[in-house]
């Protein structure tokens, strides 16, 4: 338990660390890029739902990949 305990500070730790880092040298997190992005990944889910049940497992053709890093992390 305590090792779990000290994992967590020190990965929140590292989080608040790569913030101030980035925003030192002129990069801004988007913290609205997941909030903007899950209608759009939940669309996406729904179509390859409705692909897999038309097509069957083996013929399925899903794209999943919604999340676009580059915009996550972007320059000021």
């Amino acid at each position: 338990m305590f090792h779990l305990l000290k994992n967590l500070i020190w990965l929140i730790g590292f989080i608040v660390v790569a913030g101030f880092v980035l925003n030192y040298f002129g990069y801004e997190i988007n913290r609205n890029y997941f909030q903007e992005r899950k209608a759009d990944c939940a669309e996406k889910a729904l179509q390859c739902q409705k692909n897999l049940i038309h097509q069957g497992i083996d013929n399925v053709k899903c794209d999943l990949n919604c999340l676009n890093p580059k915009l996550i992390i972007k320059s000021k």
